[in-house]
């Protein structure tokens, strides 16, 4: 791909995520047009960019990151009742995400180690991603229900909360969310452990990305666990999940960050 369609496409792909973030949830008919317009896009620069072939780049990570969580949050808006009112703070995180990869589309790219079977590969980059995806929605309803609490505290509704599911609708999606992404998560690191098999010959590689992704999982059945109990709810519930987020961005696009762009240059 030539560095000027290579632009050409990350910037419409960018542009196409925005419209999510001016729809109304009630307007149910202009809110299907912008996800399906979110999810075009992403998906058509992925398309071209793998078109040579698997590519393993830090905008291929991120770009791959948007359209799964922009797939989750099209799935859960037509199952689950308040998800369509996450795609403020949807749009604007992956439009803030969008800019970094368009920034950085061409850094140097790692080659796969090792000849893992590519049917196994797939699988396994499948599972991470629905993973991060979900736990990329489950952030966003943490942050809508620290956000509401914060209005109703502070008695200063604004026109962008007021978009926001309220507090009990937040806190209903964050446990769908975080049971969903922990299965899926549980799934990509033992999919992960038979790939490190074929890769290193041994069941677990003990790099930052693995310790990461295993301190994200455990975040994630720890505050599973004492949900469960009552012991937890609200803006408190929300930091954890924020922290568990933060966890697993540092170890699928931090590390691809740290090692394409950082040391890659």
């Amino acid at each position: 791909m030539s560095s000027f369609s290579g632009l050409v496409l990350s910037l419409s792909a960018l542009v196409a995520l925005v419209p999510l973030g001016l729809v109304r949830a009630e307007s149910r008919g202009p809110l299907w047009a912008a996800v399906a317009v979110a999810i075009v896009g992403p998906a058509a620069w992925l398309a071209h960019s793998f078109g040579d072939g698997w590519r393993t780049g830090f905008a291929i990570a991120l770009w791959l990151a948007i359209l799964v969580s922009m797939a989750s949050y099209a799935v859960l808006v037509a199952l689950v009742r308040g998800a369509a009112k996450l795609a403020p703070l949807l749009a604007a995180y992956l439009v803030a995400l969008a800019v970094v990869a368009t920034t950085w589309q061409h850094a140097p790219e790692r080659p796969l180690i090792g000849k893992p079977p590519e049917a196994w590969l797939i699988a396994h980059v499948l599972m991470a991603l629905v993973a991060y995806g979900l736990l990329t929605v489950a952030a966003m309803a943490g942050l809508a229900v620290f956000l509401q609490e914060r209005a109703l505290k502070t008695k200063r509704p604004t026109d962008f909360t007021r978009r926001l599911p309220s507090i009990a609708e937040g806190e209903t999606l964050l446990a769908q969310l975080l049971m969903a992404s922990g299965a899926v998560l549980a799934v990509a690191l033992v999919s992960g452990s038979v790939l490190s098999w074929f890769t290193f010959a041994a069941p677990l590689k003990l790099d930052h990305k693995t310790v990461l992704s295993f301190a994200t999982f455990l975040a994630i059945a720890g505050l599973l666990f004492v949900h469960r109990r009552g012991g937890i709810s609200g803006r408190r519930a929300a930091r954890y999940v924020l922290f568990a987020y933060l966890l697993l961005t540092l170890a699928y696009p931090g590390v691809k960050f740290v090692t394409d762009v950082i040391v890659g240059e």
